[in-house]
């Protein structure tokens, strides 16, 4: 079976996640894995999908057509097999969040202390909050730590970098639940 990534992305509206997998059910697709957010006033949404059948993004015809029609870009690709699978990441699961004034350079200079010790970013997110006169910058990351790094070491390691970039940084432990 063939799996795609499809990437939409457009001025947010009610509405669109529906029309979006109203589409997908009619063509006989199955969604593995899904994410959506509104960024800025822009809603985008990425979707893991297969079908039985489909092979490439000519398969799919003009499908997306009323998607586009209301101002959403629409992104197809074609996944090489086993794009689509979880890979199964060893170590700590840890929720990483930063508050602190809004400023450039948080997110690469976390993300570079984060990368440089072999932790995985399985998922990130970042927001303003507060007023207009007083935001906030936020940035939450799930994270997984190599086996040889643990939480408290981790923490260690941010603590000079939480105090140049005069942020909050806390680490902590993400149970897993198994279903």
């Amino acid at each position: 079976m063939s799996h795609f990534a499809l990437t939409i992305i457009g001025r947010d509206r009610p509405g669109i996640v529906s029309q979006v997998t109203e589409i997908l059910y009619r063509l006989g697709c199955n969604i593995a894995d899904s994410s959506c957010s509104i960024l800025g006033g822009q809603f985008a949404m990425i979707l893991i999908i297969s079908h039985p059948e489909y092979t490439d993004r000519e398969s799919f015809g003009g499908a997306f057509a009323p998607l586009e029609e209301n101002n959403l870009s629409v992104f197809l690709r074609t996944l090489r097999p086993g794009g689509e699978k979880h890979p199964h990441l060893e170590g700590e699961l840890c929720m990483v969040s930063v508050y602190g004034s809004d400023k450039p350079g948080i997110v690469y200079r976390v993300t570079k202390e984060l990368g440089e010790r072999k932790v995985n970013i399985t998922d990130l997110n970042t927001k303003l909050i507060g007023s207009e006169e007083r935001p906030v910058y936020v940035m939450m990351l799930e994270a997984v730590l190599p086996p040889e790094l643990n939480i408290a070491e981790l923490e260690q390691t941010l603590k000079s970098l939480k105090n140049e970039l005069q942020v909050d940084i806390t680490v902590r432990a993400i149970e897993s639940v198994e279903l």
